[in-house]
């Protein structure tokens, strides 16, 4: 390899295994097809979920998982370091692959939304993920936040479920800060009171479901800015 790889700090191939996201980076925009391979490696799971969880779609979301790591290659050199993570960006990219998806196949549930009352919502204080159990619930979760209307289902995924900061997810959503907050905020209410009603249907057909506590099933971080 020349001296110019080295100079640019994108290291040979042999050092790529503990390579940072961003030099990755570097090295796909460089050519290297062996950065590209660790990156899908280390980083396709986050983007597989994030899909996953907008779309409730296995299929799609392994389509979508392929779609941004072939954008990747061809736009690496778009990256900006230092202004988000790299996971920021690349669930930036799943989001619009989900978007132009499932615009194209009809047989999709729209990612628009149904519009919600929001002055019919109690405001809940409480965080309702923080309270679901490991296991039973999973499904419940899911419909809950497949329910919720797009631009509140994406900050529950990403800063919820893929744990990203504010900072980060405002830059996958290409939106301020302060509208990853109130946007979270409210879905956390939306996504309780979802909860509890599937809760309740859940209670109706088998009264022992209403002693079972509920809680999320991965490990939750807080966002920050």
């Amino acid at each position: 390899m020349s001296g110019d790889s080295v100079e640019s700090g994108i290291p040979m191939t042999p050092d790529l295994e503990s390579a940072s996201d961003d030099v990755l980076i570097a090295g796909i925009a460089a050519g290297q097809a062996e950065a590209l391979t660790r990156l899908f490696r280390r980083r396709q799971a986050d983007v597989y979920r994030f899909a996953l969880h907008m779309t409730g779609a296995t299929a799609l979301a392994d389509d979508v998982t392929q779609d941004v790591f072939l954008i990747v290659m061809r736009d690496a050199a778009r990256y900006e370091p230092g202004r988000s993570s790299v996971t920021a960006w690349l669930c930036g990219i799943a989001r619009n692959c989900v978007r132009q998806r499932v615009s194209r196949d009809t047989r999709l549930e729209s990612l628009s939304g149904p519009a919600d009352d929001e002055a019919t919502l109690p405001v809940i204080q409480p965080d309702p993920i923080g309270e679901m159990s490991r296991v039973e619930r999973i499904a419940m979760l899911r419909r809950a936040v497949l329910a919720l209307p797009v631009r509140y289902r994406e900050v529950v995924v990403l800063c919820d479920l893929e744990e990203l900061t504010y900072a980060d997810a405002a830059d996958a959503l290409d939106c301020a800060i302060g509208t990853v907050r109130s946007r979270l905020h409210r879905a956390r209410a939306m996504l309780a009171v979802r909860l509890a009603a599937l809760q309740a249907g859940e209670a109706r057909k088998d009264p022992n479901h209403a002693d079972r506590a509920v809680d999320l099933p991965v490990t939750q971080k807080r966002c920050m800015a």
